[in-house]
């Protein structure tokens, strides 16, 4: 879905020139994880003729990215890419100082003229996760692993718990915070901290397979995120959250090369291709996956939407109310979590 674009012609004049595109990536790219993903956009990109590409890992949130992004900008590329909600202030700082330039920030909410803000509704995706990890657990205590309490996670955890609670309305979601987006010692750790607790099914809000192989260690089974992290856990793998970024920057780089792009705020669903679930572990049922798919597919065509109400949160408030859908501002502010949820989002 795209929301309301803003016309921009700042890069009209380059489209017929070369393209130099600059990515910034908060963790190591790696051979899994979230910004693995962005970097199998960068590199088909590169591929294309007449576009340079260049990238920069494990930049911290804060000062650090803005120097990234301006060192970038002296260097004279036309677009900058920035994949973490940490560094969306920087890139609209410098995207003030640098009207010519194009920059394009995911998963946070600022845009301007030559600024664009897109992400994926990557809930969709976790209601469905959801939904296997309710159907498989036997002690109705699933872990969650997660990163920082913005409502991009907060919505993820809510999303994946009304799966669970869809196929399972008996089972809980404990969620334990690690306060880092990439860390597999601390995000091991903290799904064994889970574990211990009594948990038989861990997911995660993390770059890493971390969580995923604590799991398996320990005979439970797991839920991934990012990427198709089976290879990590096979025998605890169920499936996966997963995203497809190559589509998004196909998109981008043709239309930027025609004058056509325009800035705004994109957000992609299911039916667009830009978030998905993986393969299912060969443990999970056929019946289990029948339905999982079904759902998917309303979701595609719109007959079912995630948030639908009534929605309560964990004090029993309606926050949806019933046959209500929950609209997307209070998706993008979310800061609640719903019935079902073990923890706080403080």
């Amino acid at each position: 879905m795209a929301l309301a674009p803003l016309a921009s012609s700042a890069h009209a004049e380059e489209a017929a020139k070369d393209i130099k595109v600059g990515f910034i990536y908060v963790s190591p790219v790696g051979d899994e994880g979230w910004s693995w993903t962005h970097d199998q956009g960068r590199k088909m990109m590169e591929e294309l003729p007449g576009v340079e590409t260049t990238m920069m890992e494990s930049v911290p949130e804060g000062p650090d990215a803005e120097r990234a992004i301006k060192n970038m900008c002296s260097k004279g590329y036309n677009v900058i890419v920035a994949t973490s909600f940490g560094y969306m202030d920087a890139m609209a700082k410098m995207a003030k100082r640098n009207p010519k330039v194009t920059f394009l920030h995911c998963s946070g909410y600022k845009h301007s003229e030559n600024m664009t803000c897109y992400f994926g509704r990557m809930y969709q995706a976790r209601y469905l996760t959801g939904m296997v990890a309710g159907a498989m657990t036997k002690k109705n205590e699933i872990g969650y692993v997660a990163s920082f309490p913005i409502p991009e996670v907060v919505r993820g955890i809510n999303a994946f718990t009304l799966g669970v609670r869809a196929v399972n309305p008996d089972a809980k979601v404990r969620v334990v915070w690690t306060r880092t987006w990439y860390s597999p010692d601390d995000e091991k750790k903290a799904a064994e901290g889970l574990l211990d607790v009594g948990v038989d099914v861990i997911a995660q809000h993390q770059d890493s397979a971390g969580p995923q192989t604590a799991a398996e260690a320990r005979g439970a089974y797991s839920v991934g995120y990012n990427t198709d992290m089976s290879a990590a856990a096979p025998k605890a793998h169920l499936v996966a959250a997963v995203w497809d970024w190559n589509k998004f920057y196909r998109k981008f780089i043709d239309e930027y090369r025609a004058g056509t792009w325009k800035n705004g705020n994109y957000w992609y669903g299911i039916g667009d291709g830009i978030v998905d679930i993986s393969a299912y572990g060969d443990m999970v049922p056929a019946d289990v996956r029948a339905k999982v798919e079904g759902v998917k597919a309303d979701i595609i065509s719109g007959k079912y939407q995630v948030f639908t109400g009534p929605v309560k949160d964990q004090e029993g408030k309606v926050r949806v109310a019933e046959g209500q859908v929950a609209p997307d501002d209070m998706l993008l502010s979310m800061d609640w979590f719903v019935e079902g949820v073990i923890g706080t989002t403080k």
